[in-house]
């Protein structure tokens, strides 16, 4: 483990502490300043196909979509992949579009395969990803959907993402993760675009350095489908267009 590096955990509970005695007017810590304000609102599903019409309707600026296959056992998510005839739709519709890639969870996380495997699965959603129309020039999130540890992130997810970074590039690689794993990969210089989740975030933060964050998670539906709801917090934040 690199010896300067800080348990971003312990890190923030310690600054949250520290806040309460700072002297009133000086600047407040990142964990407690005030939240960046949302530009609009984009949706995540994999269990089915809404239809452009009824995000629209529904006041969304567009969707987040997996570029990625349907695991085994996951035969629920009708929404894997994304396919260009959503795409056309949805492009009619003026909504936007953002990749993202997720195949295994828990156990079968796609990070625990550390580099190989980010070669691997940049490789196939790069291949699904124009498969359905998006641009070359367009990010793909890689989804870190777990609460890991220094020593995870470390060993298995820095190489993970050198792994992506090494086929679709520092630019074009994005990351889904709580705020101590931004934190953590922003340290290395990886990634450069962040959608935060709230699994393992402390409450109420919001990372400075995000660019989408993930706010409520399968609380709705719309168009008849189970739909999740991300803030959009920057004017470039992964959009095909």
């Amino acid at each position: 483990m690199r010896s300067a590096h800080v348990n971003r955990r312990n890190f923030l509970s310690g600054a949250s502490a520290l806040a309460a005695g700072i002297t009133a007017g000086l600047s407040l810590p990142p964990a407690t300043a005030a939240a960046k304000e949302s530009l609009g609102t984009l949706l995540d599903y994999a269990g089915g196909v809404p239809t452009a019409q009824s995000i629209s309707d529904d006041g969304h600026l567009g969707v987040i979509r997996y570029v990625s296959d349907r695991r085994p056992g996951a035969e629920w998510m009708e929404g894997k992949p994304l396919l260009a005839r959503e795409v056309d739709a949805l492009r009619a519709a003026g909504l936007s579009v953002v990749s993202c890639y997720q195949f295994g969870k828990g156990p079968t996380a796609d990070w625990r395969g550390g580099y190989a495997a980010g070669l691997k699965h940049a490789a196939r959603g790069l291949v699904l990803h124009k498969a359905a129309g998006g641009p070359d020039s367009a990010p793909i999130y890689a989804s870190i959907d777990d609460n890991p540890s220094d020593e995870d992130f470390e060993s298995m997810i820095e190489p993970y993402l050198r792994g992506w970074e090494t086929v679709i590039g520092h630019g074009r690689t994005g990351v889904y993760a709580n705020s101590p794993t931004i934190d953590n990969i922003r340290d290395t210089g990886l990634g450069s675009f962040f959608w935060q989740h709230n699994w393992g975030t402390p409450k109420g933060f919001v990372h400075p350095a995000a660019t989408l964050h993930q706010f409520e998670i399968d609380k709705r539906e719309v168009g008849g489908i189970s739909v999740d709801v991300n803030s959009v917090l920057a004017p470039q934040y992964g959009q095909w267009w």
